[in-house]
């Protein structure tokens, strides 16, 4: 099934992008970066931020611009049954170059996961300008890595 992934959650303050790689099919039927309840990724940003969790989708996306975070998918669309990465074919990268002059103040982008950061080295060129960084995936797949390994990587997130 062809998939396609979600406009950016960013603002001209937008100093760091953290980039997925492609919703999972409970984030897509939500409409909403994330949307597995069992996916880490929320629960990590309220606590690096220090702000009281919400299931609010709304909080959630003001959370992220009030810290200066923009967040994306590396891939506008692909061909994709189930949620898994590995299971991606015929993908199609967003466009960075528009969206990085856009947002001149981004500095670090941060992968949330392997594939996104190797998705975005298949696609992408960037300046050395930029920091890349590679996290643990929040995603419940990556179930081999605590969630308190992984709060404390994505600390670096927090500018």
């Amino acid at each position: 099934m062809k998939i396609h992934s979600f406009p950016s959650i960013s603002n001209q303050q937008s100093k760091v992008l953290i980039l997925g790689t492609m919703p999972g099919i409970a984030s897509l039927t939500l409409n909403q970066y994330y949307g597995h309840p069992r996916n880490a990724f929320w629960k990590i940003l309220f606590t690096i931020f220090d702000e009281p969790y919400s299931t609010d989708y709304e909080t959630r996306k003001k959370l992220v611009l009030k810290n200066n975070v923009a967040l994306w998918d590396v891939l506008q669309n692909c061909v994709r049954e189930g949620s898994l990465d590995s299971a991606i074919e015929q993908e199609i990268p967003n466009d960075f170059t528009d969206f990085l002059a856009a947002h001149p103040k981004i500095e670090k982008i941060f992968f949330n996961g392997q594939k996104a950061a190797q998705y975005f080295k298949k696609y992408v060129q960037v300046s050395n300008h930029y920091q890349l960084i590679t996290l643990p995936s929040t995603s419940p797949a990556n179930a081999g890595i605590s969630f308190e390994e992984k709060l404390h990587v994505w600390g670096n997130v927090a500018i």
